[in-house]
Formats: C-alpha cells, structure tokens, sequence
C-alpha cells in the first residue's frame, strides 16, 4: 500500500506539474489538493473522508476560535473541545488496540476491537499534529484563521508532508498559500534535493535496512558480538537516511511548486551532545514539542525539580507519538533521563574529553536505536547484552563476514555521506574555469544518482518507508 503510493506519486508527477503550472495561480492550490487527496487515496482509501471530516470540523474550530475574540473563557473551551476531538481521534486509531491488549493482560479479558486490529490511517500523526499547531496558533493570535476551505485543507493535505512530514507549521505557510514567487532556480534546486533525497532513500536506506532486518530476525542470545553491531550500525544509518531522505524529498517537491519548507535534519551524527542530537534529529518534531507542550509547562524558568518533570512528559509524549508499543514508551523515557542528566552536569563532563564525547553520543543514540527497533523488551534487553557480550558465541561469526562483505561499501559511504563534507564542497569558491566544471559534474552526479536508483527499484522489492507507520 505504502509503496503503491511512492510509485503513484513517481509516475503522475510529470502531469500535475504540467497542470500546475498551465494554470494561473487561482487554480494552483485545486490542483494540488486534488492530487494530495487522490495520492491518499491511493494509499489509504478507507480514510479520505475521516481526513475530510478533520478538515471541515478544524476549519470550523478555527473560525470559532478567532470570532471569540478577546473573550478568553469561550477560546480555551473552544480550544480545548478541538484538541480533545482531535487527540480522541488519534488516540483511537493509534492506541485503542494498545489499551485494550493492556486491559486484556491486566484483568484476563477477551475484549475485541472490530475490525481487529483497528488499521492505522497512513501519516495521522503528523497531519493531527498540523492541524493542532493551526489551532493553537489561532488561539494566541498569532496567526488568523483561514477563511478558505481550500486553502486550510490543502495545508493539511499537501501530499509531499502528508504521510512522512516533516511537521510544517501553519505560520510558516500561510502567506504562501495565497501568494508564491515561482522560479527557474528553485524549480532546479527542488528537483536536486528531490534525487538527492530519493537517492538517500533507495541506494542507502533500503539495502541498510535489509542488514537490519537480517540481523534482528536473529534470536538475540543466538547473535554474535560482530552481527549484534553490525545490525545496530546498519539501523543507525538506515533510520536516518530513510527519514531524511523523504524530509529532502518533500522539501524539494514543495520548492517544485513554490513552497519553502524548514529543514527537518542538519546532520544529527556530528552531535557532541544528546541534546545537540535532539537539536539536529527530527527537527520539526522537537521544536513542535518544545513550543507547544515543554515552554508551556514551564520550560527551564521554573524550579529544577519541575524542569525534570517538564522534560520527563515531553519526553513519555515523544515515545508514545511514534507508536503504541512499550519499547517506543521507554525510548522516549531513555532521553528523558539522558538529557536530564545532561541538565545536571554530565554535558560539561562531557565536553572535556572531546572527541571521546562525540563516540559517548553515538554508542547512546545506537542503544536507544535498539528499543525503537525491538519489539519488545526482553528482544531489546539481550540485543543490547550482545552487543557487549558473546553469550558462549563466536565474537565474529560468519554472519558478520558474510554481512560486511555484501554491504561494506553502503555502510562505507553511508558513515562518510551523515558528516557534512557535501555542503563543506558546495561553499568552496574557486576561479569561474572551476567552478563551472563543478556545476557539470554536480549535474551528472544527480543524472547518475537518479539512473541507479531507477536501476534499483526496478531489479528490487524491498522498499520500506519507516516513518509511514507513524
């Protein structure tokens, strides 16, 4: 379903772009909000009309909202009836089966959803997430509600954001939505960051993930110390490149057609820090719940003891915002600790054995990358235990040879391409001569870029989206 979508998307690209741009711009937003509500549709048809219902209902908060005026009772009732039909909405779909098999466990109940399990409606987290920003936005007056239907819905609906994010804030669009400037060059810079992030995507994410997965379908007490890493390695590397892959991917779509979108990864693996990680890492994610769950309880002005408390719910908030699992839940919590320990002093001891804090970051990140991988924690518990322990097994076994022979060289350019040596290149300024023989050999590196990953998707069938589950 999910894949159908990329393919949808891949072959019907060429005629919304030729529609699009023979219009004039009173029809441009029809025109993509008809391709994002059919490109859903595609994926996921059961849930066009819930996501139709979200909308009409958040266009009518909206105005509901803005029309209160300075009355301040009625907005936060408001406010408060639309974020919990929202959340109710999210909850359901996401967590019901969660609870229930809770409760089943907790008191020996044989309760049933029907359908069972309840499906997941594709990027419902994130597009909850827009929809509460615009609220939330609208109810502080920063920004007024949107008086046209269409232009609300596509905002929520614009299909490169749609299913993966990143998370666009309302604010940060909504002059674009009535008014763009469109140009050659940025129509050049959107298709360059399209491959670029695609050929993240397929060339890398995709057959890192196939380690991964080879590695994690092992029983943890059967893995060597030598695959046990190699399989965190490869996921470490696989869940960065496949998240930022679509974030470049939806970034240089929406520059395709006018649209400037913040970017969502500025190269997290540099970090010498678990809160410069988090600064760097799903960017739109943390500012969201920076701005509308950490600074609104408090933030950092206030006691220390309700700091902690602060970041600990942030923290509970972001495990449970990736799935309805245990393992998410304590991932989250992980952080939590972590970056509270940071708070406390472990940043300043921290910063004075560089480089050994940057190797301190990534071993962190990498056990924290394994409860998000396990399905459960007692896979987790033992992965982890392998990594640092044989349990009687060879410390490199042939699965690991085997592994490392096949995919050195995408674990290679995957460890060199997540540190900033590309844009360091881009920055160089050498005689005109140069510099335009770095134009042609840019050009070719995203002609070539774009024929492997053609070659690749044609000869294979393992195409994962990992953020398509959240």
């Amino acid at each position: 379903m999910v894949f159908s979508s990329v393919i949808f998307l891949f072959f019907f690209l060429p005629l919304v772009l030729s529609l699009y741009f023979a219009v004039s711009f009173k029809y441009k937003n029809t025109i993509l909000l008809i391709f994002s509500l059919v490109f859903y549709a595609w994926g996921e048809p059961r849930y066009v009309a819930l996501m139709i219902v979200s909308i009409i209902l958040n266009y009518g908060y909206g105005i509901w909202i803005d029309n209160a005026g300075n009355r301040g009772n009625k907005r936060v009732s408001i406010l408060t009836m639309a974020i919990v039909v929202n959340i109710g909405l999210l909850g359901f779909f996401k967590y019901a089966n969660f609870f229930v098999d809770m409760i089943n466990s907790a008191l020996q109940t044989n309760i049933h959803l029907k359908p069972v399990p309840v499906p997941l409606p594709l990027g419902i987290s994130f597009y909850t997430f827009h929809v509460l920003s615009y609220l939330i936005d609208v109810y502080r007056k920063k920004e007024k509600a949107q008086r046209n239907l269409f232009n609300l819905a596509l905002y929520i609906t614009f299909f490169p954001q749609l299913v993966a994010g990143p998370i666009i804030r309302y604010n940060a669009v909504a002059a674009q939505l009535s008014q763009r400037v469109f140009t050659s060059v940025q129509f050049a810079d959107g298709i360059r960051r399209f491959i670029l992030g695609l050929s993240k995507k397929v060339l890398l994410a995709n057959p890192l993930g196939s380690v991964a997965d080879t590695v994690f379908a092992t029983s943890a007490m059967d893995l060597s110390t030598g695959s046990a890493w190699v399989g965190i390695i490869a996921y470490t590397l696989q869940i960065y490149y496949d998240f930022s892959g679509y974030s470049d991917m939806a970034i240089g779509l929406g520059k395709m057609f006018g649209f400037e979108f913040a970017e969502n990864f500025n190269y997290p693996y540099i970090s010498k820090s678990i809160s410069e990680f988090w600064r760097r890492w799903h960017i739109s994610l943390g500012s969201w719940f920076r701005d509308y769950v950490y600074i609104p309880l408090g933030g950092s002005r206030v006691a220390p003891w309700k700091m902690y408390r602060n970041l600990f719910i942030v923290w509970a908030l972001t495990g449970f915002w990736h799935g309805a699992s245990w393992t998410f839940i304590a991932w989250g919590m992980y952080y939590g600790i972590l970056i509270a320990a940071e708070k406390a002093g472990l940043e300043r001891i921290l910063s004075k054995i560089f480089p050994l804090n940057h190797a301190a970051v990534i071993l962190l990140v990498m056990i924290g990358w394994v409860f998000f991988r396990a399905d459960d924690f007692g896979y987790a518990t033992d992965f982890i235990r392998s990594m640092f322990y044989s349990h009687g097994n060879a410390i490199f076994d042939s699965q690991a040879l085997s592994l490392l022979s096949m995919n050195w060289l995408q674990l290679a350019v995957a460890i060199l391409v997540a540190a900033p040596i590309y844009p360091s290149l881009r920055k160089l300024r050498f005689g005109k001569s140069i510099t335009q023989v770095q134009t042609v050999g840019a050009l070719l590196l995203h002609f070539f870029l774009f024929a492997e990953v053609i070659l690749y998707l044609i000869n294979s069938t393992y195409n994962p989206f990992l953020y398509f589950r959240f």
